[in-house]
């Protein structure tokens, strides 16, 4: 079965995370990415530790399934270079500061002049205009303005940073499915849109019921740690060997969990009696809930409660994670051949679709320049010109 964006080819202008998960996305779905990277040393996450041999996790976590050339994008020859394969692709990606492209000839007036079937996307860190449109942007930074980190961490704590770069990721994850969108609409109307977001509006636009609460009853929101901001018991406990997660926010559940606890006597307590009373006396609640947790270790537990019809699951480290079963049975982690380094692990794609016959990690993140000659080929250049274009440093494989 072919591949969903199969038919589709990318070029990919962008750099660091937001940009460069976006593109994998569209890669696993089957289109032709051809990540350009900037001589002499690429994609700035190819220095980013820690290394596997010579390269750098991070580029190998969001580079697979792509093609790669490199340019020297401070010579104008390979400027024109790109604007002659900007306008053939079907879509452009890029993250650079606002007015950047323009300024080099590949901003997206003057590509889709050229090409109205052009998909252009933009991920900024604020936006194309308005106040802060000029500014850079990172993860950390848009966290703490979207007001993530305000509702991170404990209440006696400092706004804390989620683990993970979701900032990025959001960003990549709205762009790629702006530009699936764009993909299905063209193929009804035959023109091609600019599609864009920030790491700023991406974030806002996950607040969900953190931002309604203020835009509905002017409700701000903090920190409350392991918590649930709406139901108990849901959310952290202690067992014998660490954290443990409860889900029983709903009368029922929270029965089954006095019955299998012994705390029979905590279901007509009138400081219990329902969610309400529950969440006002939520702290002595869940040092009472802790006694019996503390008897044992979070995963046994995690099968009782489960036996019990009631949610839960132990919190576990990173080795933890990919030595459960099923994650295992998931297939979430594939094995792919790398040309350096040998057989390496990727992450898989978490969708599974027919399409992807059981793998979505088809071909490894590629090295600098690796595809340069067999792109430039493809979009019509001959070899004595692209010898030209090495020689002189305007193009680097």
């Amino acid at each position: 079965m072919p591949l969903p964006l199969d038919s589709i080819r990318v070029l990919d202008l962008t750099r660091a995370l937001a940009g460069p998960f976006c593109t994998m996305c569209l890669a696993d779905f089957g289109a032709d990415v051809i990540k350009v990277e900037s001589l002499p040393k690429g994609d700035m996450t190819r220095a980013w530790g820690p290394y596997d041999g010579d390269i750098a996790a991070y580029y190998l976590s969001i580079n697979r399934n792509k093609r790669d050339l490199a340019v020297n994008f401070r010579d104008p020859k390979a400027l024109e270079v790109l604007r002659r394969l900007a306008v053939e692709v079907d879509v452009v990606v890029e993250n650079f500061k606002p007015g950047r492209a323009d300024e080099m000839g590949l901003g997206c007036d003057a590509l889709r002049a050229e090409n109205p079937k052009l998909i252009y996307a933009s991920i900024t860190g604020f936006g194309r205009d308005g106040p802060y449109g000029d500014w850079p942007g990172f993860d950390q930074i848009a966290q703490g303005m979207a007001g993530v980190m305000s509702v991170t961490g404990w209440p006696d704590g400092e706004p804390t940073r989620a683990g993970v770069p979701f900032g990025d990721v959001a960003a990549g994850m709205w762009t790629a499915m702006g530009i699936c969108a764009a993909v299905a609409q063209r193929h009804v109307t035959g023109e091609g849109q600019r599609v864009e977001t920030s790491l700023l509006a991406s974030l806002v636009g996950m607040l969900n019921v953190q931002g309604q609460r203020y835009l509905s009853a002017n409700d701000i929101p903090g920190r409350i740690g392991n918590y649930h901001m709406a139901a108990y018991p849901y959310g952290g406990c202690e067992a014998s060997d660490g954290q443990l997660n409860v889900g029983a926010p709903t009368q029922d559940l929270w029965e089954k969990l006095c019955h299998l606890l012994g705390l029979e006597d905590l279901i007509e307590h009138p400081d219990y009696i329902d969610n309400a009373a529950r969440m006002n006396n939520r702290d002595a609640l869940c040092e009472r809930l802790n006694q019996k947790f503390r008897a044992d270790t979070a995963i046994n537990w995690t099968h009782k409660l489960i036996d019990a019809g009631i949610p839960a699951g132990p919190v576990y480290a990173m080795d933890e994670v990919f030595a459960d079963p099923q994650v295992i049975h998931q297939n979430m982690v594939e094995e792919i051949e790398h040309p350096e380094l040998g057989r390496i692990k990727q992450l898989a794609n978490p969708l599974r679709m027919d399409a992807f016959e059981g793998r979505s990690v088809r071909t490894p993140p590629p090295g600098l320049g690796e595809h340069s000659r067999a792109v430039l080929t493809e979009f019509g250049y001959a070899g004595a010109e692209i010898d030209g274009l090495v020689a002189a440093g305007v193009v680097g494989e």
